[in-house]
């Protein structure tokens, strides 16, 4: 759309003119509800929490445009803020942008085409503000282009002054607490992007591989053997071989335990040590324990003070202690080594292989073990603590609970949060250049950059020295991230009172956490694990966990596929509108596909709410008054209504959005617009059905408000505003649907059964009347209906223009024939062999019995069980007219 053309849509009054025009509907109201502020969140430390819902919203990584995870993810969080909003009043709704970590320094690289190690740290941290400042304003953009009601005003960015005084405000408390560490240790490490990772980083991942049997010469004279054969995929780790082990139950090899090794090709001798932890089914049974290949290594280093060989440094690349391999790669350095190993007689056998090896997931490189100083937070003695968090929150779906207790389960390392990154929150610690005593920073002074900050001491505390190290190490992310309940709510050091409060006191414990089921083990672990030690509370109510959209395939959409479907393209061909109701079609927590036939699906609905709204307004007033009595198809329609309404509150309440659509769109196209507004055409000017068509069709754009934003606002400020109002200058604050209070029952009774089988009369007889190419308002002459319709006689006549109806005391006579028996002859063949062609002789000629109390069918002198057969019945009709059966009447027409 043109910007004049947009301006001009702006400017129009909602009306139901013509027919619906999302393009223009959808960006006026996008425009309109951040303008006005229709969704901003007003504080009041005094009001109770329980009246006010606030979601604890993930922030997109500003690594690139959203994907449909994130269109998907989003509006599912929109649903259960619309619907509480409504629900409940009071709703926080805020939105964050993930500006700090590795994923925005790789986007600085690649849009800018530069190398971080060729820029000054502070000069690229300024290239990455730039940078993501111009992804955060697309974000931004996008985000109210999927008609969102968040919170504009309540937004942060990880990287932004306020939530860096906040970060470090957690590592001091930690600190203060005893839950924090630095300790120079092994961690893991990714090469390519040349930094300490923690466990959660890093995942399996499938590669081709091969082992080599290499042979150890035994060097000592306590045993006959000369050599012993390791089995290992990585001979480039040889030159940084300490030590061989050997399992204490292996008797084939306790004669090696107390000898020496030498190491094939480099020479250096190693201890041969007995350690339970070998596997004695791997391989020869004999390991090599280098520093470090695994996490068996780093056991094995610290359990028996091996010393410490580097032959790989930061960027896996081979270190001077390789000799002759120094500056290759890994990859390159195997090779070479393999071959050596070969040629000096070493190399016994070498095949191919398939194995997990564990890579750093942000870039899929295979991970390395490096000794340096890190910042961990202790996280392995409070495991049970944070399971007894994770039980204490409703999950959705509740399945996912187990994900979250197997990763606790899992963990083997304490939570490593330093990295060695240009952008990034930094630590607000310098250290003694004497003693290396770590000197924090004061509360008051913080955010601060060591780096360019002075510390808040003069001398060492612990030896009086006056020189001090920054620490040039920045957090890791998610240690940020992890946050996001503490920072929407305003948590900061309150130095009067000497502790820790919130600004907005009522959010916390937030109501919802909604996330992918894939950052479960990130996200959502670390979010606990941080505010359950500041806070000592769990730090929501509830988390939904939301599955991934696959391709129409099934499969997971990637750029190597070719299978990525991009939101843009689908907001350029669909409403949003539409976009949305697809986007309620799967259980929440379920992967499911991209399928454009629910897109379609959703366009109808538009259509058909649209068109029927148009009727309901040609037919009756916008606000009829309330009869005294109302008669029984429109007391029966609203008492309906209610048990509806029960339901899908229901639904809302416990995040079953799949449910909740599908209920009201049956509900709304079928009975609402198929059979009662049919109804309604023949009784426009009777009171009672004017007050049931206006109740039910408020009801309708009420219920849809949650799913459907646009088009509702457009029908209701067309229809309704005014009415709410009582003049003709309705504020949108007060009167915009989405600020409504959800509807409740309004207890309607009403004889259920009876109004259920009188529609299923209209529906055979308007089916009856189409298969017969008749019209529909052609007059039946006579018409006798068996079954419950006592009330509803009248609505049959008028609807379906029926001259003489008669309600029938008995069933008609009815003959019920058995029109086939079907044979399960998988079954039947192996079972009875030859005689089937006998059994089946016995069908068709009629010489057969079927028992029913047994349920056995008796031919050809065989008994054959219910699971073998299945019997097809065909009732007949011999009387005058022809007779229709619905699920609870029997219908003739005459």
């Amino acid at each position: 759309m043109s910007m004049d053309a947009q301006e001009r849509s702006n400017d129009e009054e909602p009306s139901l003119e013509g027919g619906y025009d999302p393009d223009a509907v959808e960006s006026r109201w996008q425009e309109r509800w951040v303008d006005e502020e229709i969704y901003a969140y007003e504080s009041d430390p005094e009001r109770d929490p329980n009246t006010t819902y606030a979601i604890d919203t993930p922030p997109p990584t500003v690594s690139g445009s959203l994907h449909m995870g994130h269109l998907y993810g989003h509006t599912l969080q929109d649903f259960a803020a619309r619907f509480q909003r409504m629900h409940d009043g009071e709703v926080l709704f805020p939105f964050g942008y993930d500006d700090n970590g590795i994923a925005s320094e790789r986007l600085t690289e690649t849009e800018l085409d530069i190398r971080h190690q060729d820029y000054e740290r502070r000069e690229f941290q300024e290239l990455c503000r730039e940078v993501c400042a111009e992804y955060e304003t697309d974000f931004t953009s996008q985000m109210q282009d999927l008609g969102t009601s968040i919170d504009w005003s309540n937004t942060y960015k990880t990287i932004e002054p306020r939530v860096q005084r906040i970060s470090q405000l957690s590592f001091l408390d930690l600190y203060e607490k005893g839950r924090e560490y630095r300790k120079k240790a092994p961690a893991i490490w990714c090469p390519e992007c040349e930094t300490a990772i923690s466990q959660v980083e890093t995942e399996d991942d499938e590669r081709h591989s091969h082992f080599n049997d290499i042979a150890f010469d035994v060097v000592s004279d306590g045993t006959d053997r000369e050599e012993f054969v390791i089995s290992t995929t990585r001979p480039e780790l040889i030159p940084a071989c300490v030590s061989v082990f050997v399992h204490p139950d292996d008797e084939a090899n306790q004669d090696l335990v107390g000898e020496t090794a030498r190491i094939p090709i480099f020479g250096h001798e190693v201890p041969i040590i007995e350690d339970e932890r070998v596997d004695m089914e791997k391989g020869s049974g004999i390991v090599m324990c280098c520093t470090f290949g695994d996490q068996n290594d780093i056991e094995w280093y610290q359990a028996h003070d091996l010393p410490l060989r580097v032959a790989i440094d930061e960027t896996a690349t081979m270190t001077d202690l390789a000799g002759d391999y120094e500056g290759l790669s890994t990859e390159d350095a195997r090779e070479a080594i393999v071959e050596d190993l070969d040629e000096a007689g070493h190399l016994r056998d070498r095949w191919d292989i398939t194995h997990a090896v564990g890579v750093h997931e942000r870039c899929d490189t295979p991970v390395e073990y490096r000794v340096s100083k890190q910042w961990y937070v202790e996280i392995l003695d409070h495991k049970e603590e944070y399971l007894e968090a994770g039980r204490e929150m409703d999950w959705y779906p509740e399945k996912m609970f187990t994900r979250y207790k197997h990763w606790i389960e899992g963990l083997e390392w304490d939570w490593l949060i330093s990295r060695q990154r240009d952008s990034g929150i930094p630590f607000p610690v310098w250290y003694c250049e004497e003693c290396d005593h770590p000197i924090m920073a004061d509360r008051e002074d913080l955010p601060v950059d060591p780096l360019s900050d002075e510390p808040p001491v003069d001398a060492c505390p612990e030896c009086g020295h006056d020189e001090f190290e920054p620490e040039e190490d920045v957090f890791d992310t998610w240690a940020t991230s992890s946050l996001t309940p503490l920072i929407n709510a305003g948590w900061d050091w309150d130095e009067e009172a000497e502790e820790f409060a919130m600004e907005m006191p009522e959010l916390y414990p937030f109501d919802l956490r909604p996330q992918g089921h894939d950052i479960i083990s990130f996200w959502l672990f670390h979010t606990i694990v941080k505010c359950y030690e500041h806070t000592g509370e769990v730090p929501f109510d509830a988390t939904l966990i939301n599955g991934h959209v696959l391709d129409e395939n099934r499969e997971k959409m990637s750029k190597s596929r070719g299978n990525v479907v991009a939101p843009d393209e689908v907001l350029a061909e669909y409403p949003v509108d539409a976009v949305r109701f697809w986007a309620a079609s799967a259980a929440v927590g379920d992967d499911f596909p991209y399928q454009e036939k629910d897109l379609r699906a959703g366009e109808k609905l538009l259509r058909k709410l649209w068109n029927a709204s148009k009727l309901v307004d040609t037919l009756v007033p916008a606000d009829p008054d309330e009869p005294e009595d109302l008669e029984p198809i429109d007391r029966w329609l609203l008492a309906e209504l209610d048990d509806a309404v029960s339901e899908l509150t229901a639904h809302f309440e416990a995040y079953e959005f799949a449910k909740a659509r599908d209920r009201l769109r049956t509900f709304f196209w079928n009975t609402f617009c198929d059979d009662y507004l049919e109804i309604a055409k023949g009784r426009e000017d009777n009171p009672s059905t004017q007050y049931a068509l206006r109740t039910a069709h408020r009801t309708f754009l009420e219920l849809w408000a949650p799913f459907l934003p646009h088009v509702t606002e457009e029908i209701w400020q067309a229809v309704y505003a005014d009415c709410e109002a009582g003049d003709d200058d309705a504020d949108l604050e007060t009167s915009s649907i989405h600020v409504r209070a959800w509807p409740a029952p309004q207890g309607y009774e009403a004889d259920l059964e009876a109004g259920e089988t009188a529609i299923e009369v209209i529906s055979a007889l308007r089916r009856y009347k189409s298969e017969n190419q008749l019209p529909l308002n052609a007059d039946l002459e006579s018409v006798s209906v068996y079954g419950p319709i006592e009330g509803f006689e009248d609505a049959i006549r008028n609807v379906m223009h029926v001259r003489e109806l008669t309600v029938l005391a008995e069933e008609p006579e009815v003959t019920t024939e058995i029109a086939s028996i079907d044979l399960d002859y998988s079954t039947l063949g192996p079972r009875f062999g030859s005689k089937v062609g006998e059994i089946d002789a016995g069908i068709d000629s009629g010489d057969y019995e079927i028992d029913e109390d047994v349920d056995v069918l008796r031919v050809a002198g065989e008994d054959l069980e219910g699971d073998l057969f299945e019997v097809e019945l065909e009732r007949t009709y011999s009387g005058a007219g022809e007779m229709i059966e619905t699920e609870s009447a029997v219908v003739v027409v005459e």
